[in-house]
């Protein structure tokens, strides 16, 4: 209860001060639109816009950057800080690859997700970077890895997914599919990073004390970025209350478990030191012996804190992403039966050339690269809805985008994936069209530029996971679609939060029918 007063104490003086400080600009002065961009006040500069347009952020950005020339726009936050923003290709080329060197995550943001990431290849650059990138690189190339991925997706449809279904089918047929899926993601990566299951989609849909404090380190870390006062989280840190202290408490539950299994896993070798090693598949493993190999060079490096970095970076590229870019492909799906028929049509022929078990939900690597249309289909979905909307880089040195724009040192550039995909100039007069046959070409499956479609990152930093995020995610949709039919309530009007991943604000009810 001390906590809660404290906490409505500080928001109350926040709140106030902020009120005062706008009621002071504002007396008298007007607002400075800057021709086709944001609309800028004094000192407070898009701040008072943020918050008008907050429910629909994304559109907002996408709306004013299809209004500029060239897709790019200047804006300031309060106290004067200038950036860009930018939908434009050829200047996400240049950020990711062209100068890539000029441009990081900036200080700001490593600050502000220290407390959760650390050190972690998300929330590093530099020498960090190249050494986590170059050991994750080697492991995601190889085919054991593969395989591992492959087998415990199939493990887990099999034994979760299909009966969990059949009992929401069974037992009136309602059910949140984004929580399903979520706490399918879950499992899958806990299984791929730890090689620890965690059986958050056991029948009973538990609550899991670690699954539900790493969503809440992961919001609230990102909740940071919206304190109108920059030094505000600072002191609810300092005084441990609100939603620092939740904050803090979540992270303590993260550790507790990561460290938990590295102590764990560390005794294990420790006690097989004549097997093999590593003597499991799981990435903590992986990197465990990666780092040992360079045991010599950096002590620090190959600390259990360490790895409790580099395995927590994985887990939230691979949890959240794969669950929120599915909930939003069968939110897609819902209004374009059209598409779901084409796809269990190919389903349903792939199937048809088996010799052994004709009815299985269990697909191959080989029958997921033979489903091409599903394939073009989930990349439409991921072009329109992409489960991270927004990127930022911080330039080191002065800069000239390819645009023209110049780019001050120290500022930031801001990269909409999301506004991207709804660039008339990238993708046509259709682009807000769900329409999977843009990207097939005589029936086969043809990409675009990663510049272009940046749903998984590009250049040196491009997805390692893509290759396995998408045999997770055809897995899943190939299942259901074969032996299910998927109705969202056609009253549910799907709205996003404003969070690290694009989630359906509030999940997505849906009624499953078996087919």
């Amino acid at each position: 209860m001390a906590a809660s007063g404290s906490e409505a104490c500080f928001c109350i003086a926040i709140a106030a001060f902020t009120l005062l400080l706008i009621a002071h600009l504002f007396h008298n002065k007007k607002s400075k639109p800057e021709g086709n961009g944001f609309t800028h006040y004094p000192l407070l500069g898009i701040l008072p816009s943020l918050i008008k347009n907050r429910h629909r952020i994304h559109d907002w950005i996408a709306d004013t950057l299809s209004a500029s020339p060239s897709n790019t726009t200047q804006y300031e936050r309060p106290m004067g800080i200038r950036g860009y923003l930018t939908a434009n290709p050829a200047n996400v080329e240049h950020l990711l690859k062209t100068n890539f060197e000029n441009y990081e995550k900036g200080p700001r943001l490593k600050i502000l997700f220290h407390d959760f990431l650390g050190r972690g290849i998300f929330n590093v650059d530099g020498e960090l970077w190249k050494m986590q990138r170059k050991a994750a690189s080697y492991e995601f190339s190889t085919k054991s890895l593969r395989s591992f991925v492959i087998e415990t997706v199939q493990r887990e449809i099999g034994d979760r997914l299909v009966p969990l279904l059949s009992n929401v089918c069974n037992g009136g047929g309602s059910v949140n599919l984004q929580d399903v899926l979520q706490r399918f993601a879950f499992d899958n990566i806990c299984s791929v990073a730890f090689g620890v299951d965690p059986a958050c989609l056991h029948p009973s849909l538990p609550q899991v004390p670690f699954a539900r404090a790493f969503d809440d380190a992961t919001e609230l870390s990102f909740g940071r970025i919206f304190y109108s006062a920059p030094f505000a989280w600072r002191i609810k840190k300092l005084l441990d209350i609100g939603s620092e202290r939740r904050l803090r408490q979540a992270i303590a539950v993260v550790d507790d478990f990561a460290l938990g299994v590295i102590r764990s896993r560390r005794k294990e070798i420790a006690e097989n030191h004549e097997s093999d090693y590593p003597l499991r598949n799981d990435l903590l493993s992986r990197f465990m012996a990666a780092l040992d190999d360079h045991n010599g060079e950096n002590l620090e490096r190959s600390s259990d804190l360490f790895l409790r970095d580099m395995i927590v970076n994985f887990m939230l590229a691979g949890r959240d992403t794969a669950s929120t870019s599915l909930t939003w492909f069968f939110w897609l799906l819902s209004s374009h039966p059209a598409v779901e028929d084409t796809i269990r049509h190919e389903i349903t022929e792939i199937l048809a050339k088996r010799r052994e078990n004709p009815k299985g939900v269990a697909f191959s690597y080989e029958e997921l690269r033979e489903m091409q249309y599903l394939h073009a289909a989930v990349c439409e979905s991921l072009r329109l809805y992409p489960p991270v909307p927004l990127d930022s880089k911080v330039a080191l040195q002065k800069d000239v985008l390819p645009d023209g724009t110049v780019v001050g040192r120290g500022w930031s550039v801001d990269y909409s994936i999301y506004a991207m995909g709804r660039m008339k100039s990238i993708w046509g007069q259709d682009c807000l069209e769900f329409k999977p046959q843009r990207w097939l070409k005589n029936g086969e499956f043809v990409g675009e530029s990663p510049y272009k479609f940046v749903a998984f990152n590009a250049g040196p930093r491009i997805c390692l996971g893509k290759e396995m995020s998408m045999i997770q995610m055809k897995s899943i949709v190939a299942c259901i679609i074969h032996g299910y039919s998927v109705k969202v309530d056609p009253g549910f009007v799907a709205r996003y939060t404003l969070d690290f991943n694009m989630r359906i604000k509030g999940g997505m009810p849906v009624t499953l029918t078996k087919t």
